[in-house]
């Protein structure tokens, strides 16, 4: 089994979106390079620099499903029924719409009894590979729950002043992550990976 992981382009104050849902600068680093990238679905090719190209082509390689809210998946309209990255997609949600249909809409599976269940789907689909997380009350939720086993941030050198946060509604006290495992600079971005730190269990 794969890891879990949630990942997000994130500003300097720790915002994945402006408060109308709209990433702005967050995202200039997808075409800040020569190296183009093709995308699952109709979205347009990434061009990225080739230290970015290769951080994104290897992550993606091992993403096998990807756990999103309902919110995300109402912006995008579910990716008109193909994720960018051609993975299969676990939407966690009160209620699974009922009027949504693209080709490709069989990839999508939709849970209502809340995170961890949507997490153990998307892992049972994912196999080997590791399930991603979207950044925002998803992740939160999966962080408080004990579920993430790294955090992936693409850093980007911006100031948003308000918006969405990648993580939200976090218990006082702290969560401990560990040293960066993954840090890679690049034009209008700095790629990281950090392990979080679990509590052992102890016998007695």
């Amino acid at each position: 089994m794969g890891k879990v992981i949630s990942a997000a382009s994130v500003s300097l104050d720790g915002f994945v979106a402006d408060p109308d849902n709209n990433p702005r600068a967050l995202f200039d680093w997808y075409d800040a390079g020569d190296v183009e990238v093709v995308n699952h679905g109709d979205l347009p090719p990434f061009h990225l620099t080739r230290e970015s190209a290769d951080y994104w082509t290897a992550w993606t390689s091992e993403v096998g499903a990807l756990v999103v809210g309902r919110l995300l998946f109402d912006i995008t309209d579910g990716w008109k029924g193909q994720h960018p990255m051609g993975v299969p997609v676990v939407v966690v949600t009160h209620e699974p719409p009922t009027d949504w249909s693209y080709p490709g809409s069989d990839q999508f599976r939709f849970v209502t009894t809340g995170v961890e269940d949507a997490i153990a789907v998307a892992q049972e689909i994912a196999g080997a590979k590791h399930v991603g997380v979207a950044a925002g009350m998803i992740a939160s939720q999966a962080l408080r729950a004990g579920l993430l086993d790294e955090v992936a941030m693409d850093i980007v050198p911006v100031v948003l002043g308000d918006g969405h946060k990648y993580f939200v509604d976090i218990p006082e006290g702290e969560i401990l992550l560990g040293d960066p495992s993954v840090v890679i600079r690049a034009r209008r971005v700095t790629h990281m990976l950090f392990p979080v730190v679990k509590e052992s269990s102890s016998d007695g």
